[in-house]
């Protein structure tokens, strides 16, 4: 990508480079700033530095731009997961706990891309591309509950479709309220990691997945 800059106004300026890179940095930027629905595709376009009918050459409307940088969000969010999960080192247990903080920073740290994924009302039905990157991420967490889970005999084991859902719903719900970096996070009187580590250790151990610990003899 090439920039000519910053002219007068303080804007960045595009200079025969790449069109669609400086486009989806316009959109994080925007994103960032007024949130996934606060701009439009001429603000896109502007904030990049070129003409309101420059974006038409890469992108359909303003819905397609956003679900191209939710896209990118979601192939980060499955490195930062594999990345947190290791293979299950050094023990599945940690590994999974690894999972769900790895889940949290990428809220803290990646605010944009996580609006974009979650909260823009993209449409994944028509959008192939943006429905396999979504699933791949999903399924980095379905891998760790599967193997969570195999760790129980047969007869014993929960759903690991079921655990995993529940698991991103809880990891997910934290992320929005209490992790995340933008304007949106409540405050918590603990961290965010405490407060879901407490929380899966209660449900694991709530399904089997890991023993309760031993109550002190009277």
């Amino acid at each position: 990508m090439s920039w000519s800059g910053r002219g007068p106004d303080g804007r960045r300026g595009y200079h025969h480079g790449n069109l669609r890179e400086a486009l989806i940095e316009a959109a994080l930027d925007l994103i960032a700033k007024k949130g996934a629905a606060g701009f439009t595709f001429a603000d896109a376009a502007r904030s990049a530095g070129v003409s309101s009918a420059a974006p038409y050459r890469h992108f359909r409307d303003r819905d397609a731009l956003i679900a191209d940088v939710a896209r990118r969000g979601f192939n980060l969010l499955t490195e930062r997961l594999e990345h947190a999960w290791s293979e299950g080192r050094p023990d599945p247990f940690t590994a999974f706990e690894n999972v769900g903080r790895a889940y949290l920073a990428f809220a803290r740290d990646e605010p944009a891309y996580y609006s974009a994924m979650f909260e823009a009302g993209l449409s994944f039905d028509g959008d192939p591309a943006l429905r396999q990157a979504a699933e791949r991420s999903f399924a980095v967490l379905r891998h760790a509950s599967e193997l969570l889970c195999a760790r129980l005999p047969p007869e014993k084991r929960p759903p690991a479709l079921m655990m995993s859902l529940h698991t991103w719903a809880l990891s997910h719900g934290i992320a929005s309220l209490f992790a995340r970096g933008d304007g949106g996070r409540r405050r918590l009187p603990m961290a965010p990691e405490e407060l879901l580590e407490a929380g899966m250790l209660i449900y694991l151990q709530g399904l089997g997945v890991i023993a309760e610990p031993a109550k002190p003899k009277e």
